[in-house]
């Protein structure tokens, strides 16, 4: 029961949300989803944090950039089963279709200046 309470704990925040559904898009690192999302950027670090706990992102060192994507959800099946149903919902919501919008604007070297 552990799992799926983390799991459920991960999605319960409208911000971690968002950036579930960002990272459907395309991978991502903090200072993208700081400027798409307009928070502080150590509160998306500690969102993020929460969503690795529970299995739901990881992320890849490239260079200076931290590239945060999905997980395939191998390590829970409530991972996986909530990433693969997240993929259908929250599509038409206004503020989901204004973030997709917004990230495919953002240019990493414009906001991150590394």
């Amino acid at each position: 029961m552990r799992d799926f309470i983390k799991v459920m704990k991960a999605v319960s925040d409208p911000s971690r949300v968002k950036i579930l559904k960002m990272l459907q898009h395309k991978s991502m690192c903090v200072c993208e989803m700081h400027a798409a999302l307009k928070l502080a950027q150590p509160t998306v670090s500690k969102h993020l944090k929460i969503l690795e706990d529970a299995g739901l992102v990881t992320y890849q060192k490239s260079g200076l950039w931290v590239n945060y994507h999905l997980t395939d959800g191998n390590t829970s099946p409530y991972a996986a089963s909530l990433l693969g149903n997240l993929k259908h919902w929250l599509d038409t919501d206004p503020e989901i279709i204004r973030l997709a919008e917004t990230i495919s604007l953002i240019r990493r070297e414009d906001v991150c200046r590394k």
